[in-house]
């Protein structure tokens, strides 16, 4: 299982950094989003899950960082950080810029995914309780965020027509399908990572069945 998730991180990884959608990704904000959401809600929970409890999960030795709520506050600030205009701007014009957004994207949303995933066995329930809040809390601010690009009145990047997979849309158009990918992918994922840990704390366990009977 572990293995498998790995290695489809990986895939993953290679998919977005490594494919044609990179490059094309600042001339178009819905290009880019699906970049963003390939990293933060594909290839990052997959790494998690691949290195959760295992020798190479840091998150028992940095307990303080590794706090689902401290991680979940620290993506918000990256990922909403990244959507400020100005920072767009920067990204869409300097290599240097889009490299550091990148990274930052799957360190957040790695430690996120470990916080919340990883840890030692022996925290138990309450561990697993945590996590759920931290990513449910997640969602919530992915949520407003897409809220935010798919409504607002105005476009918030560019001011040129963009070409997005052959089709020709006005900004505030590609803004407005980019907010609808991060509330379809980025918000859906947390929430359902977020409720399957909640499933776990709430189901009983074998011990406790066997209690019952």
């Amino acid at each position: 299982m572990r293995r498998a998730a790995l290695t489809g991180g990986l895939a993953a990884l290679a998919l977005v950094w490594g494919g044609p959608l990179l490059g094309l990704a600042e001339a178009s904000f819905t290009r880019h989003m699906i970049v963003h959401m390939g990293v933060v809600a594909v290839a990052a929970p997959l790494l998690g899950i691949g290195l959760a409890g295992s020798r190479l999960d840091p998150s028992p030795f940095v307990p303080v960082l590794f706090s689902p709520v401290v991680a979940s506050l620290v993506d918000l600030v990256v990922v909403w950080l990244w959507h400020v205009p100005a920072m767009r701007a920067l990204v869409a014009v300097s290599v240097p810029a889009a490299i550091a957004e990148q990274a930052s994207f799957l360190a957040a949303g790695l430690v996120l995914w470990l916080a919340c995933l990883g840890g030692p066995a022996a925290a138990g329930p309450r561990r697993e309780a945590a996590g759920a809040f931290g990513l449910l809390l997640t969602s919530v601010h992915m949520t407003l965020l897409g809220a935010l690009l798919a409504l607002a009145p105005r476009a918030l990047y560019g001011t040129g027509a963009v070409t997005c997979f052959g089709v020709s849309l006005s900004p505030a158009e590609d803004q407005q399908i980019g907010g609808v990918v991060m509330l379809l992918v980025g918000a859906a994922v947390y929430t359902a990572g977020g409720l399957a840990l909640l499933g776990r704390v709430l189901s009983p366990s074998p011990a406790a069945g066997d209690g019952l009977r």
